[in-house]
């Protein structure tokens, strides 16, 4: 029988049976699965794991070796994790790991009974909202679980709980339960037709962290990661710096910086009787050429960045005589009060007394600047712009009136790009910018009359790009699609970019991370008063150190 030498606990001892280096068996893994038949599988796969490692343990040594007959098993458990105690399954005094791919389950997509259980469970550890994905139990219960232990959590999630308004919500219960991040993977696309986007959060108890946080990131959410390491890993997967690892940003209601008021624009609640399109605007004037004065152009983020044409009745302000003279726009009216009485919704049924009123009347009389809530993530900037009366916009399309070249020049730079990457919500994959969560928590530079004028400068030119006569044709969606984005906008957009990032530092960013963890202490300064007065004293007592030792260079000069 071949021998060989094996070093176990620091003894080196020899090795007759290549059954003494198979110390690992199937009884020492545990889990929890709601279906029966799966449960039976995981527990079947779990057998044959361990006999495909012994067949291959046997081939490196020259021995044959089988665990047969089984006489140990697996302890899976049939039932459902949110319900169990998890010490009933094992002691979280005898687990080391706690591991496994929860399920997938956007909170708008929960069941009755998923949703009260989900809601019982929350409320168990303080936690009031419960927009959060199904998902976020297990990180809970989890949590919950090893405080009676050592163990390390790991769990595949949604990307959702790492950006966006379900950050505030979850991580300050896991932190509050003393949890820390240990290691992640960024967003990846997880293989397969379903090309859900994916993070894996590892987690550890507060004290046995590692000193250094393992950090995984995707190009595009495909492909090898780029791995890096940190003192500290915040909720949205990067470093902390010096901010607190601990900090979510939270909605607000205005904007912290003072800057002018982001809002959505008009929501009808009409069934879609006032909206019309290119061939249901002919029909409707063929049959009623007078509606031709109450129709306004209706752009919504669609409809801006691809230059779609689509139009609302506007209804308000006309005289009841118009609208009753016209057997058209009369049963018009007539099917959004039906509409309205007949919605399950009460806000729908309180604004059927008024048909021809909108839920949100955002109308402006003068060029505004505009944001599409949603924006594909292929593109490197969301387009933003002016549009100009007497176009409506509609509740897909945030407003912004009274706005300049200078807050074009911020919102559309680099650095609020990387803010909306990191800290903003997703629809899919798609950007979901929201005016609460992003604009309003948004760090804004200080600049100088010299430097915004500069700025505004390099803005028009972003502008004088985009109206090029050979761009006449092209839409916003051509003009920003990153395989057809003309050179003399992309050229326009880098100096844009450069410029906005040295308002925020001398030294320029390497990456969209490097600029969302500067914003992130920015952040904190923001809503932080106490930390704001020691910056501005550190500032003070460094501004003073400098005059100092400039009175005593300039006196060591006069005395020589």
């Amino acid at each position: 029988m071949l021998k060989e030498l094996l070093t176990i606990d620091g003894k080196v001892e020899l090795v007759t049976d290549v059954a003494m280096l198979s110390r690992l068996n199937v009884d020492r893994f545990f889990g929890i699965e709601i279906d029966e038949f799966p449960a039976m599988i995981a527990q079947v796969a779990l057998w044959m794991t361990d006999h495909i490692a012994n067949t291959r343990l046997a081939e490196d040594f020259g021995q044959h070796y089988a665990r047969i007959p089984l006489v140990t098993a697996p302890g899976i458990r049939h039932a459902d994790a949110l319900e169990l105690d998890w010490n009933e399954v094992l002691p979280a005094e005898r687990c080391s790991f706690v591991f496994g791919n929860p399920p997938f389950v956007g909170f708008v997509m929960r069941g009755a009974t998923q949703q009260e259980q989900f809601s019982r469970l929350l409320a168990s550890v303080g936690m009031g909202g419960n927009r959060v994905d199904y998902v976020a139990g297990w990180f809970v219960k989890a949590a919950l679980y090893v405080a009676g232990g050592r163990a390390r959590i790991g769990f595949v999630s949604t990307n959702s709980i790492t950006q966006g308004e379900q950050v505030a919500q979850l991580w300050p219960v896991l932190f509050r339960a003393g949890m820390e991040i240990a290691f992640a993977h960024r967003t990846f696309v997880w293989p397969g037709r379903a090309a859900v986007h994916c993070v894996i959060v590892g987690m550890t108890q507060r004290g046995d962290e590692p000193a250094e946080k393992r950090l995984f990131s995707y190009v595009d959410g495909k492909g090898e990661p780029n791995e890096t390491r940190h003192s500290s890993l915040t909720a949205y997967l990067f470093d902390a710096k010096e901010a607190d690892r601990h900090l979510v940003v939270r909605r607000e209601r205005a904007s912290l910086c003072g800057e002018p008021v982001v809002r959505v624009g008009t929501k009808p609640v009409d069934g879609g009787n006032l909206i019309f399109g290119p061939a249901e605007r002919s029909a409707l004037l063929a049959e009623e050429p007078m509606a031709e004065q109450v129709l306004r152009p209706f752009v919504g983020g669609h409809e801006f960045i691809n230059g779609v044409p689509r139009w609302l009745l506007h209804l308000q302000g006309a005289s009841a005589s118009l609208i009753r003279g016209s057997s058209v726009l009369r049963a018009r009216v007539a099917a959004v009060r039906r509409f309205r009485e007949e919605s399950g919704g009460l806000l729908a049924r309180a604004l059927a007394d008024d048909p021809t009123a909108y839920h949100v009347t955002v109308v402006p009389a003068a060029p505004f600047l505009v944001i599409p809530e949603v924006s594909s993530e292929r593109r490197e900037y969301i387009p933003i712009g002016w549009v100009q009366p007497p176009t409506i916009p509609s509740n897909k399309l945030l407003v912004m009136e009274g706005a300049g070249l200078w807050h074009f020049a911020v919102v559309t730079s680099r650095f609020h790009m990387s803010w909306v990457r990191y800290i903003g919500g997703r629809l899919k994959s798609d950007f979901q910018y929201s005016p609460g969560l992003v604009y309003n928590t948004f760090p804004w530079p200080d600049a100088s009359p010299a430097q915004r004028a500069q700025i505004e400068a390099l803005a028009q030119a972003v502008l004088d790009a985009r109206a090029l006569p050979k761009n006449a044709t092209s839409t916003l969606a051509d003009l920003y699609d990153p395989d057809t984005m003309p050179a003399e906008l992309r050229r326009a957009h880098r100096e844009l970019d450069t410029a906005v990032d040295r308002l925020y530092r001398r030294a320029l960013f390497g990456s969209d991370r490097e600029r969302v963890e500067h914003l992130f202490m920015l952040y904190q300064r923001l809503i932080d008063p106490l930390q704001n007065e020691g910056v501005r004293q550190n500032r003070r007592v460094a501004a003073r150190r400098k005059r100092d030792a400039a009175d005593t260079i300039k006196e060591s000069a006069q005395d020589g």
